[in-house]
């Protein structure tokens, strides 16, 4: 792992996409890279968080379990993803639990290291924190707009953070087959709303429903959905 593999890893809009490429050195020079099958956790909900995760390759699958015992899923995390940082960060325990969907590489980086590594370049802390407070921005934009949303604008609104290809339209499969009961831990709705909603999406030929698969069809007339009031 170098700096520039890692540079061309990380997303402009992930917690470290901002570092210098002297700052990138260090962090690939200080991290261990290692390997997770299919099923295998690589973060504990409860655990210490001393450990920083940058995801290489493969896909990862992050939950939390609530105070009333049931799952939420919070994100589907790719190549470029930044996990453990909240616990990194501020020392506590994990808040959610990551879990190789399939096999995953990340390169893993431990607090002493990292403490080296913001001693060593002055203005990385503060980009952290400017990084942090876009980030919870961008959760309280992304709460307001679920409370608000109706059922079906906001599962437009989750199926299109899955889709592959993102804003590109030439890309209509979702990242990874998803049941209903899942899809509804991930949308915050029941699996009967999810059946409804869908099937109603497949008469209309926006989706398309097959072995348990959802296909986008018509990604403009999902777009439309979720931007519905």
């Amino acid at each position: 792992m170098d700096a520039a593999t890692l540079a061309d890893t990380l997303t402009s809009s992930s917690l470290l996409g901002g570092c210098s490429a002297e700052e990138l050195a260090d962090i690939a020079a200080h991290g261990a890279v290692r390997t997770f099958k299919a099923g295998q956790p690589i973060i504990l909900q409860g655990d210490p968080g001393d450990t920083l995760w940058i995801v290489l390759s493969g896909l990862a699958r992050v939950s939390m379990v609530a105070a009333n015992g049931r799952e939420i899923v919070l994100d589907y995390a790719e190549r470029g993803a930044v996990l453990g940082e909240i616990a990194f960060l501020d020392g506590g325990e994990r808040t959610a639990s990551v879990e190789a969907i399939e096999p995953v590489e990340a390169l893993s980086l431990g607090r002493a290291a990292f403490a080296e590594i913001i001693g060593k370049h002055q203005g990385l802390a503060l980009r952290l924190l400017q990084a942090m407070a876009r980030r919870l921005r961008q959760n309280n934009t992304v709460i307001e707009a679920d409370r608000a949303y109706t059922s079906g604008p906001r599962l437009a609104r989750f199926l299109l953070r899955l889709m592959m290809g993102g804003d590109d339209d030439s890309e209509t499969r979702l990242k990874i087959a998803l049941s209903q009961g899942e899809l509804g831990n991930f949308a915050g709705m029941s699996r009967e709303q999810i059946n409804r909603q869908l099937s109603a999406w497949a008469d209309g030929g926006i989706v398309a429903l097959k072995g348990g698969r959802v296909t986008v069809l018509d990604r403009s007339a999902l777009v439309d959905i979720a931007e519905a009031w």
